[in-house]
C-alpha cells in the first residue's frame, strides 16, 4: 500500500501559481512583455495570478482600470481561461488565469 502511494506521488503534477504585477498606467510594450511571460508560464502548466496594484491617487480610478486586466486576458485568450474573475481586494485587483483544457 505504501509503495503504491509513493508511486502515485511520483506521477502527480504540482501546479504552481506564478504572479505577474501590473500598474494602472502600464504602456503597450510593457503589457506585451508581461503577457509573453504569462503565456510561457501557462504553457508550462502553471496558473498565473495577475495583480494590478494601485498606489495613492490611483485608487480613485479603480473602475476604469479593470479594462487593463480585460486587455491582458484578451492577449492570452487563445490558451487561457479565467479561473477567478477580477476582484478588488484592498489596494490590489487580482484575477487568476489557468490553461484551457
Amino acid at each position: 500500500m505504501a509503495r503504491k502511494e509513493k508511486e502515485a506521488k511520483k506521477k502527480q503534477k504540482i501546479t504552481e501559481v506564478k504572479e505577474i504585477r501590473l500598474s494602472p498606467n502600464i504602456d503597450d510594450n510593457d503589457m506585451n512583455t508581461k503577457a509573453n511571460m504569462a503565456r510561457k508560464f501557462i504553457t508550462k502548466g502553471d496558473k498565473v495570478k495577475v495583480t494590478l496594484r494601485f498606489r495613492g491617487r490611483e485608487m480613485a480610478h479603480t473602475a476604469s482600470s479593470k479594462v487593463i486586466l480585460d486587455e491582458f486576458f484578451a492577449k492570452l485568450e487563445d490558451i487561457a481561461v479565467i479561473e477567478k474573475p477580477a476582484k478588488l481586494e484592498g489596494r490590489n485587483m487580482t484575477m487568476i488565469l489557468a490553461e484551457k483544457r
